[in-house]
């Protein structure tokens, strides 16, 4: 059988190779709770339903960034362009000597001895992507039924969404009735006050939905005014992280797929942790605390 060749998009960024050395120091046990990898394709081939073809970035690669930075654990989030074949991000937790857990993407026909085997390698969530550039979304069945056979492991389920989404699927957001965790804050539109209704829905989401925690991971997804501050950003964050310290996880987004302008630096990325969560307390809470409950208790 040959071996798959795959060419990245012709306006693929890729990931920073010589990052800065950050010169905030993360503290013992922190936890980059959202990261990914990207095959290599010639071991782990692209989904053939992909919306992009990226770089390749293996689990070497991934773990020398995580001692680079300062982190002693990583949370593998599977990638879209992998779809639900999670055997890459399996790869990285088979090769991490407990260092690593994972959220995977899952169809309803999923055999629940496959779950059990993915509990055993350190997977403890499912993913749910809602935005339709890079996926297409099914209808709430089909969710509901891998819900059903994830239930008993205990697992959570990672919600990927634009602020629209919430508002469109708040009933079936709000009724899941399994621990949440809502990536980038749902992607609040930075360009507008905190106070606009979009981000006032999303901290009613939390507030109601006491399930529910977020990662405030990307401010270079979001930010206009852009590196090394991301000043349009930490307003955001910061609101999250004050009000919900117990609720808050971080994590850098290597290899940080789909950017078009600009590709982050990861050491920029973990200097502007200390602007949303200002205190040592709520450094703890964000990078050690949090992770380390939802993903090794």
């Amino acid at each position: 059988m040959s071996t798959p060749v795959f060419v990245k998009d012709t306006d693929w960024l890729d990931w920073d190779s010589e990052p800065t050395k950050p010169s905030f120091l993360v503290p013992p046990g922190a936890v980059d709770a959202h990261c990914h990898v990207f095959g290599p394709g010639g071991i782990f081939p692209f989904a053939p339903e992909r919306k992009y073809t990226p770089c390749d970035a293996s689990r070497e690669q991934l773990f020398a960034l995580r001692d680079f930075l300062g982190f002693d654990k990583n949370v593998v989030v599977q990638a879209t362009c992998h779809g639900s074949d999670n055997a890459a991000l399996l790869d990285v937790l088979e090769h991490s000597d407990g260092r690593a857990r994972g959220v995977v993407t899952v169809r309803p026909e999923v055999d629940v001895s496959e779950l059990a085997r993915m509990h055993e390698l350190g997977v403890r969530g499912v993913r749910f992507n809602f935005v339709k550039r890079l996926v297409d979304p099914k209808p709430d069945e089909y969710y509901r039924t891998i819900i059903e056979k994830i239930r008993p492991l205990g697992w959570h389920v990672v919600l990927y969404f634009e602020p629209d989404d919430l508002a469109d699927r708040w009933d079936f957001f709000t009724f899941l009735d399994v621990p949440i965790v809502v990536d980038h804050m749902g992607r609040p539109d930075v360009s507008r006050p905190v106070a606009n209704p979009q981000f006032e829905l999303f901290q009613s989401f939390m507030r109601e939905n006491p399930q529910v925690i977020t990662k405030v991971s990307c401010p270079d997804r979001l930010s206009i005014t852009g590196s090394p501050e991301y000043t349009d950003v930490v307003p955001f964050a910061r609101a999250i992280v004050e009000e919900f310290p117990d609720r808050v996880l971080w994590g850098t987004d290597w290899p940080h797929p789909n950017m078009k302008k600009e590709m982050p630096d990861d050491g920029i990325l973990v200097d502007y942790v200390p602007s949303i969560a200002t205190t040592p307390a709520l450094q703890q809470k964000l990078l050690v605390t949090n992770p380390t409950t939802l993903y090794w208790s």
